[in-house]
């Protein structure tokens, strides 16, 4: 064998090598890429994660801690805006309204603590804060356990769960203060708190007419 046909043997063997590893890197791209398609883009929520809790004993003794206290705020415009979460679409409410509902209830802990809520603040699963899919926020909201007939009042600054059997995620706190941190998940009512209105907004209209002539 002539040394050119050499050197031509060992140039096609060099490059059927590369098309080899081409070949296997694309491979293992492709099975990474499929991988991922299969995932869902919610994380996943709730006590009956066995890694969700707070990890050791809490810092706090969670009796104490006392529920939301309603107050007038401001509604956050971003947090409200319409939104498509796992291709379903929400649209929030864009003022404070009447809702009661009844459904599961589920909540969130140590994976998410101190990471950012959809109104920009850190979760802190010690707080008595909830996330729903379409109430506004910041509003509150007062959820009942029904099977044991405990109620607490949350603040609402984030938006989930988003799946189709439940219907608020509690913080850590908020879950055992209805007792259900155990078991993961609960039947529950939620009933929106609107602010009170003021004696002059209950007053009929004419009344209002006579104190104006006065």
């Amino acid at each position: 064998m002539t040394e050119k046909r050499k050197t031509i043997d060992r140039e096609e063997r060099r490059k059927g090598g590369l098309r080899e590893e081409r070949f296997a890197a694309f491979a293992i791209f492709a099975v990474f890429a499929i991988s991922l398609a299969g995932c869902t883009l919610e994380p996943r929520r709730g006590g009956h994660t066995n890694d969700d809790g707070p990890g050791g004993p809490p810092p706090v003794n969670l009796d104490r801690i006392a529920d939301a206290r309603p107050r007038s705020e401001p509604l956050n415009p971003g947090a409200n805006s319409p939104y498509t979460a796992l291709g379903r679409k929400y649209v929030p409410y864009q003022s404070l309204k009447p809702y009661r509902q009844r459904g599961i209830a589920t909540w969130y802990g140590r994976k998410f603590h101190g990471r950012p809520t959809s109104s920009g603040e850190r979760y802190d699963m010690y707080a008595m804060t909830a996330a729903h899919t379409i109430l506004p926020i910041p509003s509150y909201v007062r959820v009942t356990n029904l099977s044991n007939g405990r109620s607490v009042v949350v603040r609402v600054n984030d938006r989930g769960p988003f799946h189709p059997d439940r219907i608020i995620d509690l913080s850590y706190t908020a879950a055992y203060k209805l007792g259900f941190v155990n078991a993961g998940s609960a039947q529950v009512e939620v009933e929106a708190i609107l602010p009170r209105r003021s004696a002059a907004e209950r007053e009929p209209p004419a009344l209002k007419s006579m104190a104006a002539m006065r």
